[in-house]
């Protein structure tokens, strides 16, 4: 099953109308996005929470590493850059923290808020290798920004 965007952009906005709860929206969009397609084998966001440190949020999948700083790994380039992260194979990764040894390739975005504030980031692994283009970075993009762009 691939990704229908036009169908999971519609429903991650219907279920997340009004609420302005980071968390909660990270849960949410963590859920249905995971669920929306078999090349999404870990789906879901890490957290700024102090300066230069993400720590893992809401998300779908086995376990996840727990801290991850700028510095390391394709969700600290996503964070340290600001700069969508495609990622064929994360072997080839300078730095790939390797939270599960399934995870063949990556693709991270960067979240921000109203303001221009970094959230986080939000990661998606699958477990086959390639597995995500420009057209998925886009549209990903996109939802992500119609539902945190409304929180503050």
């Amino acid at each position: 099953m691939r990704v229908d965007y036009d169908q999971l952009d519609q429903t991650v906005n219907a279920l997340t109308k009004g609420e302005t709860d980071t968390v909660a929206l990270m849960a949410t969009v963590a859920c249905e996005v995971h669920h929306s397609d078999d090349r999404f084998d870990w789906t879901g966001f890490y957290r700024v929470t102090a300066p230069d440190l993400l720590k893992i949020g809401p998300y779908q999948g086995g376990h996840g590493c727990l801290v991850v700083p700028f510095s390391r790994g394709v969700c600290g380039a996503a964070a340290r850059t600001g700069e969508v992260q495609l990622v064929a194979d994360v072997d080839a990764f300078p730095g790939h923290i390797a939270c599960a040894t399934s995870t063949r390739s990556e693709l991270v975005l960067p979240v921000w808020n109203r303001s221009g504030s970094l959230l986080g980031v939000f990661d998606i692994d699958s477990n086959q290798p390639d597995a995500f283009d420009s057209a998925d970075a886009k549209r990903m993009a996109a939802i992500l920004d119609s539902v945190f762009r409304a929180v503050d």
